[in-house]
């Protein structure tokens, strides 16, 4: 380190310094003044002058080297205050401490602090709007980031008031139990997007402890009619005979809701379809979902049974939306298929869960492949060869079956032979 004569400084003295180096105080052990010249590109700067900041230079007596630590510009702390700071430091070093090491360990003190402040008035309501602000532009769909946004505020309206750190499971249960009773998909759907949310809570720091919303060996077992966040699935053997109920009503619903059974699909797929997705609405055999209303993000193609083309022929158009709602241009209400399912009787069930209704008929009693079931489904495969597999649409395959599925439900009697009635 490059230093002048010790000489004691003045407080006009030290912002007329210009040569660059250090410039010690000769009343303050320690205590220098560090003149650099401002740089621009690597060239010197004569029009801006030069810097000059504190520093104190001392022997730690932890790490027995020698350590320079700065103290701040020279034309924002003063003389005096530098002279007291650097004489602090020294008592330290005397006694044995790290002048440096002691001011980390007070930023990370008053940091943890000021946490804890923040996090004393942290309500949920604030953790949803940033959760939101940081997330909301990863969701795949303006309709996804719409749905995020009405499901958290509904919980927003229940608690957002309250310190997010207060929220224990007595009131994620009282919250979930009323909207899990009318609709236990969309309570799973809310209770996985508060639990997302006092996840960022406590990576913040904003809460402690176990996450009350958590699903896995804690709300599994107070909603347990969910099956572990399943949606409840009518047994295959008994779809057959509610076809035939549900085929006596002609309400929209319930087109909507056979068509679902039909296709294996989402209600939200069935609700949106347009007659344009289909590749000919007066003879239609394929049904090509738009990526932007597919869970998986991509576009999914449906064949049609024979079954399924027959309800659609028989459909009146009204407007753009196979299945339209009571509102003029807007699609079925997403409740009205799980209404026919209560209206039925149907134990319940939930519209979602004849997805699974089919994936069970399809392992025990279809001769089909894995993979094609699960394309058929639209799921996603995490096995390398299942994903190389289903480069391909399969779709001969999944007409042979989707024909295997409406025949079934048409006459129970031949699901035995699934082959037979193929042909």
């Amino acid at each position: 380190m490059a230093r002048k004569a010790s000489k004691r400084l003045t407080p006009k003295g030290v912002l007329a310094l210009k040569r660059e180096g250090y410039h010690a105080d000769s009343d303050a052990v320690g205590l220098y003044v560090q003149v650099a010249h401002r740089q621009r590109a690597g060239t010197l700067d004569k029009k801006h002058g030069v810097t000059r900041s504190w520093v104190y230079r001392y022997t730690s007596p932890v790490t027995k080297k020698v350590r320079m630590m700065g103290l701040g510009p020279c034309d924002v702390i003063s003389l005096a205050k530098a002279r007291e700071t650097a004489k602090a430091c020294r008592e330290m070093v005397v006694l044995g401490g790290d002048p440096i090491e002691a001011r980390r360990e007070k930023r990370a003190a008053d940091h943890e602090q000021r946490i804890r402040e923040q996090a004393s008035t942290m309500t949920f309501a604030a953790c949803v709007d940033q959760y939101l602000a940081e997330h909301l532009n990863s969701f795949r769909s303006d309709k996804h980031r719409a749905q995020w946004k009405e499901t958290l505020g509904r919980a927003s309206k229940a608690f957002g008031d309250l310190n997010v750190a207060e929220i224990d499971t007595p009131m994620v249960v009282k919250f979930l139990t009323p909207i899990w009773h009318r609709t236990a998909e969309t309570g799973s759907r809310v209770r996985a997007r508060v639990e997302r949310v006092l996840d960022w809570a406590k990576v913040h720091q904003f809460r402690d402890g176990e996450n009350p919303a958590r699903w896995k060996g804690h709300l599994e077992h107070v909603f347990a009619s969910a099956k572990g966040g399943n949606f409840s699935a009518m047994p295959f053997a008994e779809v057959p005979a509610f076809m035939t109920k549900l085929r006596e009503r002609d309400s929209v619903s319930a087109k909507g809701l056979e068509f679902l059974i039909l296709t294996a699909t989402r209600s939200g797929e069935v609700r949106e379809a347009t007659w344009d997705e289909f590749d000919d609405p007066d003879n239609p055999k394929l049904w090509t979902i738009p990526a932007d209303r597919m869970k998986a993000g991509k576009e999914h193609t449906v064949p049609l049974s024979k079954q399924a083309r027959a309800l659609l022929k028989a459909l009146p158009r009204v407007g753009d939306y196979v299945f339209p709602g009571a509102v003029e241009g807007k699609p079925m209400s997403n409740m009205a298929m799980l209404q026919q399912l209560r209206g039925l009787d149907a134990n319940g069930y939930v519209p979602h869960g004849f997805r699974s209704s089919f994936r069970d008929w399809a392992g025990d009693l279809g001769q089909f492949d894995r993979e094609v079931v699960e394309h058929a489904l639209a799921h996603k495969l995490p096995d390398k060869v299942e994903a190389a597999y289903r480069r391909g649409t399969a779709l001969p395959k999944r007409e042979r079956l989707m024909q295997a599925w409406g025949n079934y439900l048409d006459n129970p009697e031949l699901g035995e032979n699934v082959v037979s009635i193929t042909g």
